[in-house]
């Protein structure tokens, strides 16, 4: 008898939707906690080094919890309606102001033109995957894939100890069958997106670098 258990079946459409709520709480509750923290020690009378130190720890999470809110809404929310379209530009505003947090850069190498929401939505969840290959920091490079109604995507994770995580890649391949929960609920929805674009996606090493690709 072997120890591993049979994968489960794939969530219903209500449990992705919880799934992805819970994802989405996850990646707020750090900068709100610190906002509560901080104003905690505004109640406690502090001295004026403790009170200039909660007001930028106030304003730092605020800024950051904004950035998430924003980011969430575009990668994982309706993003207007079934048909709507939207700007790379926007998308590349968006991604640089959740993403880029002091130990990761992007170099944006994408054209400012208009694309169906949901291949938006893929690229900015590519984008995600690619950042947790470099857990030390690093450079996320956006490259295009072909053009017109076939563009796809090429996501590049450069940096120190750039690792791929198998787990990850598994959840992208498509005969793939597993258990979904709120870890894995993103690599999953990555996969369901690329699908809905008549995409594959692909998570791979590249010499010292990690490739995500959607193509």
């Amino acid at each position: 008898m072997s120890g591993t258990s049979s994968p489960g079946p794939a969530p219903d459409a209500l449990e992705l939707a919880a799934l992805l709520c819970s994802r989405v709480c996850h990646d707020l509750i750090s900068p709100v906690g610190a906002i509560v923290n901080g104003l905690e020690v505004l109640d406690d009378n502090p001295k004026p080094d403790d009170r200039e130190f909660a007001l930028d720890l106030i304003r730092k999470s605020a800024r950051t919890a904004s950035a998430r809110l924003q980011f969430c809404r575009l990668a994982f929310g309706a993003a207007g309606s079934s048909g709507a379209q939207i700007d790379l530009g926007d998308a590349q505003t968006m991604a640089r102001g959740h993403l880029e947090d002091g130990k990761v850069t992007i170099a944006w190498n994408l054209p400012r033109v208009l694309l169906p929401k949901n291949r938006v939505k893929l690229l900015l969840n590519m984008m995600v995957i690619a950042q947790q290959t470099i857990p030390r920091g690093g450079v996320l490079t956006v490259d295009p894939i072909g053009e017109g109604d076939t563009f796809g995507f090429r996501v590049t994770a450069t940096g120190l100890n750039a690792r791929m995580p198998q787990n990850i890649a598994d959840m992208l391949s498509s005969d793939h069958a597993s258990s979904v929960d709120a870890h894995a609920v993103q690599p999953y929805y990555t996969r369901l997106l690329a699908q809905a674009c008549g995409l594959n996606v692909m998570l791979a090493p590249d010499g010292d670098a990690v490739v995500v690709t959607a193509s």
